[in-house]
C-alpha cells in the first residue's frame, strides 16, 4: 500500500517532537506532504531548521488551514495546534474528507468530542486521539505486573489503592498560550488527560469522583489550574479481571507544578500482597527532543531509545498478611517505550480499516471525567459518575 500523505499542523513542541519525527521515521507508512507554519523563517521553515534540508525536501509549507484543506493529495492531518483550537480544526478537517489524528486534550467539552465522533463515523473517516503515553516504558511494565496471577510471588494481590503522579517544578509562568485562561487549558487538561486515560485502561470507569483543582501558585489567571488531585472511587468488585480488595478501591491522580523532588514519584500501587513504587518518567520525550535524525527512533542499533535507566526501574515489596518480617524486595524492570506503535496503529486504521488501539470514545470519556472533576472541585463535593451514554 502507498504511504499515507500526511500534513502536520503546528511546528512547535508538539509537531516537531511528537509527530513529525515519526512520520519521517516510517516512510513505508507515511509521507510528510505538508506542514502548517503561519510565518515560516527561511526555506523549509522550522522543519528544516530542526532536521535539515533533506527532511524538508519536497514538503509543502502552508500558511493557512484553508491551504491545507484544499490540497486534495492530503489524506491524514495531524492536529498539534493550541488546545483550544482542536475541536474547530478537527471538525474542519473531517468536513474536508481528511482522516485526523488529534493531540490531547482532544476537545474542551464532552459534547464537542461526541459531535466529532459522530461526524467521523458519518463520513467513514479515522478520528484518532493522540494518547501516546499508553506506550510509556513504565506504564507497559505496570500493565504486565497487574496481570500476574495472585499465586505469583511478585503479585500485589487485591489492590486497594493506586496513585499516579505527573509532577513538575515551575515557579513562574512560561509566557506561552498555555498560560492563558482559554478552553482546554490548564494542568488537568494538559497532564491529567494522560493520567485519566491510563487509569481507564487499567480499571475502567469509576463510580464517583472527588477532586481538588486549583491555581496553587496564585499567579496568572486565577481560574487556570496549575495543580490537581483527583480521586476515582471504585466499588470493591473485580475490575477488568484485576484483583480488587472487597471493601473499596481508590485511584488517586495528582499533578503538582511546584514539586522539587527529582526524580519525581510516578506510581505507588498498594495491594494485599505488596506495594509497587516507581520514580521518574518515560525517557522518550527527552530523547525525541535530542535526536538529530528521525531515523534514530527506528534504528535497531539504537538501544537507548525508549529504554529507561535501570536506576529508575520500579521497586516491589511483597509480603504475606499477618507477617511483618517476611518482606521481599525486588526490582520490576521497565519495558521498552514504544510511541512508534501508535503511528503504526494509525496507519493500519487508515489503510486497512483495523480497529483502533486508542478509540475516540475513550478519549471523549477522559474529557467527560475532567468535566465531572472540575464540577466536584467547584462544588466541594463528591460527584457520582453516570453510566456511559456513548452510542
Amino acid at each position: 500500500m502507498s504511504p499515507i500523505k500526511t500534513a502536520v499542523l503546528g511546528v512547535g513542541l508538539s509537531g516537531l517532537t511528537f509527530h513529525v519525527p515519526f512520520v519521517l521515521a516510517l516512510p513505508d507508512l507515511f509521507t510528510l506532504h505538508a506542514v502548517l507554519e503561519r510565518k515560516p523563517q527561511g526555506p523549509g521553515g522550522k522543519l528544516q531548521a530542526r532536521f535539515g534540508p533533506d527532511a524538508a525536501n519536497g514538503v509543502k509549507i502552508y500558511n493557512t488551514l484553508d491551504d491545507v484543506l484544499s490540497d486534495k493529495d492530503i489524506e491524514l492531518i495531524i492536529v498539534g495546534t493550541p488546545s483550544e483550537t482542536h475541536y474547530a480544526i478537527a471538525k474542519a478537517c473531517l468536513e474536508a474528507g481528511k482522516h485526523v489524528l488529534v493531540d490531547k486534550p482532544v476537545t474542551a467539552t464532552y459534547a464537542e468530542a461526541v459531535e466529532l465522533g459522530a461526524l467521523a463515523k458519518s463520513k467513514s473517516l479515522v478520528l484518532y486521539p493522540y494518547q501516546n503515553r499508553r506506550w510509556d516504558s513504565d506504564f507497559l511494565a505496570l500493565k504486565s505486573l497487574l496481570t500476574l496471577p495472585p499465586t505469583d510471588p511478585k503479585s500485589l494481590g487485591n489492590l486497594f489503592e493506586f496513585e499516579s503522579r505527573f509532577d513538575r517544578f515551575r515557579s513562574e509562568l512560561k509566557g506561552t498560550w498555555k498560560d492563558l485562561a482559554l478552553p482546554a487549558n490548564g494542568q488537568t487538561y494538559d497532564l491529567g488527560t494522560h493520567l485519566i486515560d491510563q487509569v481507564l485502561v487499567l480499571f475502567g470507569r469509576p463510580a464517583k469522583i472527588t477532586a481538588h483543582i486549583e491555581n496553587i501558585r496564585g499567579i496568572g489567571a486565577k481560574e487556570l489550574d496549575d495543580s490537581f488531585t483527583i480521586f476515582f472511587h471504585y466499588p470493591g468488585l473485580p475490575i477488568k479481571g484485576r484483583g480488587v480488595a472487597p471493601t473499596s478501591f481508590t485511584a488517586i491522580l495528582r499533578g503538582s507544578i511546584i514539586s522539587v523532588r527529582a526524580p519525581q514519584v510516578r506510581y505507588v500501587v498498594r495491594g494485599t500482597q505488596g506495594t509497587f513504587t516507581k520514580f521518574g518518567v518515560d525517557p522518550q520525550e527527552d530523547q525525541l527532543k535530542a535526536i538529530q535524525s528521525p531515523s534514530e527512533i527506528v534504528d535497531p542499533d539504537n538501544t537507548a531509545y525508549g529504554n529507561e535507566s535501570k536506576d529508575l526501574f520500579g521497586t516491589l515489596e511483597n509480603f504475606e498478611l499477618g507477617s511483618e518480617t517476611s518482606i521481599v524486595r525486588s526490582t520490576w524492570p521497565s519495558e521498552k517505550g514504544d510511541y512508534v506503535s501508535l503511528f503504526k496503529d494509525v496507519a493500519a486504521a487508515v489503510r486497512e480499516k483495523k480497529e483502533q488501539a486508542v478509540k475516540w470514545k475513550e478519549s471523549a470519556e477522559v474529557i467527560e471525567l475532567i468535566e465531572l472533576a472540575k464540577q466536584s472541585a467547584r462544588e466541594g463535593k463528591t460527584i457520582a459518575v453516570p453510566p456511559s451514554t456513548w452510542a
